[in-house]
């Protein structure tokens, strides 16, 4: 018996990051270590035995970071399954499902968010035994967290006092309370916070859902039998996977099913949905704040420091959370930090572009980080990895110039083949055919200025592609 992580990777994140939230939603960032908070979600589950490679559900703007995430922690065979459009946990979660049912009549899942952190990784591993032994007995395990404190954020689970060899029948599920609610719940002691984690063989979980929500199966067993291999990639059937409805695997199955048992969790968990929830975790220095980056401090105490692309200095402040991006910084304070959310629907009621892009976009040859806009010009640099190679293209409307900044450029200009070594460069005309290769085992970076009238990445024909790209 195989245990198949399925990793929830979805969602727009708009409580945490500030002002981009297509291009690197929260669990694609190293926001509580070294590695991105996806990374982590996989890394954690090393020393598990029988582990099968992860089924990771993103969508597709997000799928070349998701697999050189996947690349950089020596996961060398995910199965990505990207998502048309949003339908909640219950589509995607069965999406995965079938998708494993492919390779194994008797697969087992353990379905992880990839925005959570938990720090006691051997009573998480306890629990995961717990829960698997529950599975492989037909149950639909839940993972519910021990609360300490009366919280109020989060869904709670009502769990029955017997306990069957480490887990309890589920009573039933309660939205978020208040207050006082909350208290209550905390006072009883049998009402855990409802952490979106479970277990349960995927043909147990398509029988159950077959069951009580039939319509979310159907229309996902179409999605995933119509999908398109994409590269490495399982594009699921758009049509029929927006045609399910757009439920949580709470509503659609585990609140209806009579077969959910909970497995208590007491393992420093946390579900990060602000950014006040990492300073709550993080390392702090003798003045209680929690820092990140190039930062220099003065009579500043109780703040978390988040410092991504400026040198941030604070003078006489406390309690704030201050974010320095690329592209936005977010200063406020800690207890209004979640509010994030109002200032992206005014993005949006603006049409500002911030509320999609980041200045670093990735691409399946490595990324690009738009460095300068301005009138008629733009910069950016380039990362090429070894071995990837950019579409031969031209542009209508702008011309470019590359100069290699270090590593070696197989370029092609026009009818020309050039061999760019650092310091070389190469000016390419409006409407030129040109290309950009990367043959060696060493980074290529380039620095690429644009010229002309107009500069979006709409102005682009593309004539061979090795990625499968027409546009």
């Amino acid at each position: 018996m195989q245990i198949t992580p399925v990793i929830l990777s979805g969602g727009s994140g708009t409580r945490l990051w500030p002002l981009s939230r297509k291009q690197y939603p929260k669990q694609y960032l190293p926001l509580a270590g070294d590695n991105t908070m996806l990374q982590e979600t996989i890394l954690r589950l090393n020393g598990l035995d029988n582990l099968a490679e992860p089924i990771i559900i993103c969508n597709a703007d997000h799928r070349f970071l998701v697999a050189e995430q996947c690349e950089q922690i020596d996961i060398i065979n995910p199965i990505i399954l990207l998502e048309p459009v949003g339908r909640n946990t219950a589509p995607a979660i069965a999406a995965a499902a079938l998708q494993s049912l492919k390779d194994s009549d008797d697969a087992v899942l353990l379905v992880l968010s990839a925005d959570h952190v938990i720090q006691d990784i051997k009573a998480f591993h306890a629990a995961i035994d717990i829960a698997s032994n529950q599975a492989q007995e037909g149950k639909l395990a839940t993972f519910g967290i021990v609360p300490t404190d009366a919280n109020t954020g989060y869904g709670y689970i009502k769990a029955s006092k017997e306990d069957d060899n480490g887990a309890h029948k589920v009573e039933k599920f309660v939205e978020k309370p208040d207050l006082q609610t909350a208290q209550a719940y905390l006072e009883q002691g049998n009402y855990l916070w409802n952490s979106g984690m479970f277990m349960f063989k995927a043909a147990t979980l398509i029988d159950e859902l077959t069951t009580h929500s039939p319509e979310i199966v159907t229309s996902v067993n179409n999605a995933v039998n119509n999908a398109e291999q994409d590269l490495d990639f399982i594009r699921l059937d758009k049509q029929a996977f927006e045609s399910s409805p757009s439920d949580s695997i709470d509503y659609a199955l585990m609140e209806k099913s009579d077969n959910v048992v909970v497995v208590l969790l007491d393992a420093q968990w946390n579900d990060i949905g602000s950014w006040s929830a990492l300073h709550d975790i993080a390392a702090k220095d003798s003045n209680g704040n929690a820092i990140q980056g190039d930062v220099f401090t003065e009579d500043t105490t109780n703040t978390y420091i988040h410092a991504n692309h400026h040198m941030v200095a604070t003078i006489g402040v406390q309690d704030l959370v201050i974010v320095d991006t690329p592209n936005a910084t977010l200063i406020a304070t800690k207890d209004k930090a979640q509010e994030v959310k109002k200032i992206v629907e005014r993005l949006q009621e603006q049409d500002r572009e911030e509320q999609f892009y980041h200045r670093k976009v990735y691409r399946p040859w490595g990324w690009y980080d738009s460095i300068e806009v301005g009138l008629h010009f733009q910069v950016k640099r380039l990362h090429v990895n070894p071995g990837a190679k950019l579409s031969l293209q031209m542009h209508h409307k702008r011309a470019e110039h590359w100069v290699v900044v270090s590593g070696t450029a197989t370029a092609i200009n026009g009818e020309e083949v050039l061999t760019l070594k650092e310091g070389d460069s190469t000016y390419i005309p409006i409407g030129t055919t040109h290309g950009l290769e990367n043959k060696t085992n060493e980074q290529l970076e380039i620095i690429e200025v644009q010229s002309g009238t107009y500069l979006g990445e709409d102005d682009i024909v593309r004539f061979e592609d090795i990625y499968g790209r027409l546009s």
